[in-house]
């Protein structure tokens, strides 16, 4: 009899870049290559900034991890959990009392060992690695607000100009860390709040300065 898995996926909304569909068939090859079997697929569009009690869908996986005897909960990577260290650590406590083991493919590790009990090496990586998306996420949003305040100190006005056209140097330059935010696959919605700049301009931007 196979092992029994299932596979949750996440991004931060449906204007995303990324796709759900991704992270599920590269975690579909991996359960058929180590002869696990799929007992469902949870996939979700929602920031991993919110709490377990906002994410209607991971909760559902949660819950049917632990009522339904599964051995393996598959991510793509750890910030599909949360972004959040505390959110992740109490999604992993759950999974961990029904002995229910997380395998994260971009790290290459499952959270318990054979015998059921924690593994020390991946619960070093994880409480790590959480925090430092904490970190970079706090990061990001004080340097966006920095700029803004600096922007608008020296006489600047956050939104479109009336009656006048900026140059593309001057627009990246405005933009810049709107472009770097969307590099690096944060949500358009994300990027608008963080910004404290409409969803049409974010939009805008990507459609001018993104290859897609």
């Amino acid at each position: 009899m196979k092992t029994k898995a299932v596979i949750y996926a996440r991004v931060s909304s449906l204007n995303d870049r990324q796709d759900t569909e991704r992270q599920i068939s590269d975690l579909k090859r991996y359960a058929e290559s180590n002869d696990l079997k799929i007992e469902k697929v949870f996939q979700e569009h929602i920031s991993g900034a919110k709490k377990i009690e906002e994410r209607e869908i991971l909760r559902e996986c949660l819950s049917y991890c632990t009522s339904n005897s599964v051995d393996f909960l598959l991510l793509s990577e750890l910030s599909r959990l949360g972004r959040s260290t505390l959110q992740v650590l109490r999604s992993l406590e759950i999974l961990h009392e029904h002995k229910v083991s997380v395998y994260i493919q971009n790290l290459g590790i499952y959270t318990l060992l054979e015998n059921g009990e924690v593994n020390p090496v991946a619960s070093i990586l994880v409480t790590v690695m959480a925090e430092m998306a904490n970190i970079e996420r706090n990061s990001i949003k004080y340097r966006l607000n920095s700029g803004r305040a600096n922007y608008i100190a020296k006489g600047g006005k956050l939104g479109r100009k009336i009656g006048s056209l900026k140059s593309n140097e001057k627009k990246k330059e405005e933009y810049k860390e709107v472009i770097a935010l969307l590099k690096k696959g944060y949500s358009i919605r994300n990027i608008a709040k963080l910004q404290g700049i409409g969803i049409s301009t974010v939009q805008r931007i990507k459609n001018e300065f993104m290859q897609l």
